[in-house]
């Protein structure tokens, strides 16, 4: 599956159109909810890595976070929140990781802003680089 997603991301680019991330909060493709407010929302990834694995989106269409604009700061502090949140509702009272890939070296397919949320497992260190 990994090699799967390096290939997405290589040909995976910014684009005008919808992702499919906001076609998701929009309602029109169904999802796993996990969580939803006026900025962000949460949903199971179709292609869980871990037992438990979702992803937090801001609803405003940022990219990747190296197109953040300063005046994302509060934004981003609150998808940590709601990562924090959802983590607890979900059980992962033992630990979790957050990560955000970003670009085409980051493995980025879907360019919308996402965390991905993953446990449920003892996970590994370092994670490895593939």
């Amino acid at each position: 599956m990994a090699e799967n997603e390096q290939a997405k991301a290589q040909t995976a680019s910014p684009s005008a159109e919808e992702s499919i991330f906001t076609k998701i909060i929009n309602g029109q493709i169904p999802c796993k909810k996990v969580y939803e407010d006026d900025q962000a929302f949460a949903f199971h990834d179709i292609n869980a890595t871990a037992p438990v694995h979702f992803l937090v989106v801001p609803k405003k269409p940022i990219t990747q976070l190296s197109a953040v604009d300063p005046s994302d700061e509060q934004l981003l502090g609150h998808l940590m929140l709601v990562a924090s949140k959802c983590a607890k509702q979900e059980g992962l009272d033992e630990g979790y990781r957050v990560v955000v890939n970003d670009g085409k070296h980051g493995c980025q397919s879907v360019y919308h802003l996402h965390l991905h949320v993953i446990g449920g497992k003892q996970l590994g260190w370092p994670p490895t680089g593939n």
